[in-house]
């Protein structure tokens, strides 16, 4: 199965979505957490990221220095070495992946380093985390890469309609 037919949205279908994001910062709903966790739980009882992998294979997460320590000792080589190899600084100061799809990503979807991976892709697409309200802004851009977020934020949607 391709999840990622649920990347296709009719017109004006994401400006609908915009439109809620900033209704939900506004009034900031105290049972938003919970309304974004039932969705997240119910739609990874259906959806299996190995079959997709779009986040890894368009996207980079973020780097943070704790990573770039972690993968570089395990890889045995300096920092330095791994970030030349790998990395690059972003235009917001932040490391990233050179190319993608991700160096990383094996041809099965799995990832080479799964066990070391960077923070960023451990708490990959984010819709369970607390405090929803403040990351409703990449929750919404990562509708565009990721079809679980783009199931969770309908699920989300219709409860605020």
């Amino acid at each position: 199965m391709d999840y990622r037919d649920d990347l296709n949205y009719r017109d004006g279908e994401l400006e609908s979505f915009d439109k809620l994001v900033k209704r939900l910062k506004k009034k900031r709903p105290k049972n938003l957490d919970s309304i974004f966790h039932e969705a997240h739980d119910s739609t990874f009882e259906t959806i299996d990221c190995l079959k997709c992998a779009n986040c890894c294979k368009t996207t980079s997460p973020i780097f943070r220095n704790v990573d770039i320590q972690r993968i570089s000792k395990k890889f045995k080589v300096s920092a330095r070495e791994f970030e030349n190899q790998y990395l690059m600084v972003d235009s917001d100061g932040d490391w990233v992946l050179k190319t993608a799809p991700c160096a990383f990503l094996q041809e099965d979807n799995t990832c080479f380093i799964y066990d070391i991976r960077p923070q960023a892709c451990r708490e990959y697409p984010h819709t369970n985390r607390k405090r929803m309200t403040q990351i409703l802004e990449l929750t919404r851009a990562n509708m565009e890469v990721c079809p679980a977020v783009s199931r969770i934020f309908k699920d989300v949607q219709k409860e605020y309609q």
